[in-house]
């Protein structure tokens, strides 16, 4: 009975595991299809910047809603229904033919369903583990999070090479059939504590800050950071500001909308009723410097996987699948690091581990950035390459284990929502960044290069300026078929050696901002807990919390 019993706690690991990796996987896969999207869509770069960070946005604003679902009605229920969902979702993005249906299948469809597993997948771990081996089924758990966003890339790669992208998000059904017959498995666990409602308020004012700061950081490249490039028009209506972009205000719209869900949450928990967040877990130091390292951790490596891609297939003309297979090397050192962490996690205390693998995503920065020319290879890649994937390994193995043992039992359902959501919005405002800050710099780069070329007759400039500046995207991946038919042979090879210095140059920029991110999050997890004694009273603390009520 003991040994089934076993087989039936570790067979739940492997489930929950597989649940949480086609979660990651999912976006990683958009990443390294870009060009091929972008063709067969006839869209641009930016629209697809939206449909990557929409899905990590709805993630960010729904995860604690997941996580509070879960505490109502039971975590496993919640995590079956939101299997169906993505599967759902992971459907109708298989079959879309223009972005719009693209963002509802990917973005809000499956996102709503991953904002549904994703709490119950942490929260479970926490409810099926106990002590020592909680810190193994989170080093797995944890390692298999930072794999999946490295096997991704090779995966969706091949399969848009050899079949097509929508193959990418047709086998998560497969894989959901597989979940929903492997969670027999996994029992159910709910809150003992009565919480008949969802504080609706919260999920509305969370969702539309949260939306707006994003909307104004994707949209800066389009609209200007500061001075108005364009007018903003919504609605069939024009805001005109002047000189001023739309960007600042609506940026400051959503901080302003973040301020009143944080001043709702604060007077929910004052009246004795139930808050989305309670506030009062950010009381913790153990919890609360945990998930805001987790947050600048995922700004830096959201924005690299989502810049390096470009570089690889606008730059390098890669197909998808060989830009995928140009990151093997960082799969490769994160499914070495993962698990040799877990392991010595009872020799090297988990803030130490963590600071060492923050401090290698630093020097990876460094080493990428380095080595970015129009002639680089896959061999001077590599170098940084590993050493981010040993740094994002030893990272992510560790840091949810140590954040949530802060917590008790009957708190792990929120707690896992806060910390996934923290993750998810270091996802989306990286993403949205860093790729920002790569087509700003792009399109200012391509109106530098080709205002400096001497091949380019002065007469022209004016008029393939202006082409190019709206056809970004195109000039990037090779495409400018509008240029190249009026232009001679000679024009035609300057602008796409323009295009690929630009690019290059873009990239520097993107990666730049990623290096300040890793070290941020190296000075952030400087208040992590130091002491052993600490992590093991949390630890104490959450096994000898009162039991839950198993359905």
């Amino acid at each position: 009975m003991q040994q089934q019993s076993a087989a039936r706690k570790w067979g739940s690991l492997v489930i929950l595991s597989l649940a949480l990796a086609i979660i990651i996987i999912d976006t990683t896969i958009l990443n390294v299809s870009l060009g091929t999207i972008i063709r067969e869509l006839k869209t641009n770069i930016q629209s697809i910047q939206w449909v990557i960070t929409a899905y990590s946005l709805t993630l960010a604003a729904l995860t604690i809603t997941g996580g509070r679902l879960g505490d109502l009605f039971g975590r496993k229920r919640m995590f079956m229904t939101g299997a169906v969902i993505f599967a759902i979702g992971s459907y109708i993005t298989s079959i879309a033919h223009n972005v719009p249906v693209m963002i509802w299948g990917n973005a809000i469809v499956e996102g709503v369903g991953a904002a549904l597993m994703m709490p119950a997948t942490a929260s479970l771990l926490v409810s099926i583990f106990k002590g020592r081996e909680r810190a193994i089924a989170f080093g797995v758990w944890g390692g298999i999070a930072a794999a999946s966003a490295a096997v991704g890339p090779i995966l969706g790669g091949w399969l848009t090479t050899h079949y097509s992208w929508r193959w990418g998000f047709r086998i998560n059904i497969f894989v959901v059939l597989v979940l929903l017959i492997g969670s027999t498995l996994i029992n159910e666990y709910r809150d003992i504590e009565e919480k008949p409602t969802l504080d609706w308020g919260g999920v509305a004012l969370s969702v539309i800050g949260l939306l707006a700061v994003v909307f104004g950081i994707i949209e800066a490249s389009r609209y200007g950071w500061w001075s108005a490039k364009e007018v903003f028009s919504a609605f069939g209506h024009s805001f005109n500001l002047g000189s001023l972009s739309i960007v600042p205000p609506i940026i400051l719209i959503g901080v302003i909308f973040i301020g009143l869900f944080l001043a709702w949450e604060s007077r929910m928990g004052k009246r004795g009723q139930t808050p989305l967040v309670s506030l009062k877990l950010f009381g913790n130091r153990q919890f609360s410097t945990g998930v805001t390292t987790t947050l600048i951790l995922s700004l830096g490596q959201a924005g690299l996987f989502f810049s390096l891609p470009v570089f690889l297939q606008a730059v390098r003309e890669l197909d998808a699948f060989h830009t995928g297979l140009s990151l093997l090397p960082l799969s490769l050192s994160i499914l070495i690091a993962a698990p040799l962490s877990a392991a010595f996690s009872h020799k090297i205390r988990p803030k130490h581990l963590i600071q060492t693998g923050l401090f290698l995503n630093v020097i990876a920065f460094l080493v990428i950035r380095a080595s970015l020319s129009t002639t680089t290879t896959i061999a001077d890649l590599t170098p940084g390459l590993i050493i981010f994937g040993l740094g994002m390994g030893m990272v992510m193995s560790q840091i949810s284990n140590l954040t949530l043992s802060a917590v008790s039992v009957s708190e792990a359902g929120e707690a896992s929502g806060v910390n996934n959501t923290f993750r998810q919005l270091g996802s989306t405002l990286g993403s949205a960044i860093m790729g920002s800050v790569l087509l700003t710099a792009l399109g200012i780069n391509l109106a530098n290069g080709i205002s400096a070329s001497t091949v380019i007759p002065d007469s022209l400039k004016p008029s393939i300026s202006e082409t190019v500046s709206h056809q970004t995207s195109s000039v990037e991946f090779g495409n400018s078929t509008t240029l190249a038919s009026n232009l001679s042979p000679a024009i035609s090879r300057e602008l796409t050696r323009i295009s690929h210095q630009a690019t290059t140059d873009a990239n520097k920029r993107s990666l730049a901002f990623g290096t300040a991110f890793a070290l941020l999050g190296l000075l952030a997890s400087m208040t992590l807990p130091n002491s052993a004694d600490l992590e093991r009273e949390a630890s104490v603390a959450v096994d000898n919390s009162l039991p839950e009520t198993t359905a």
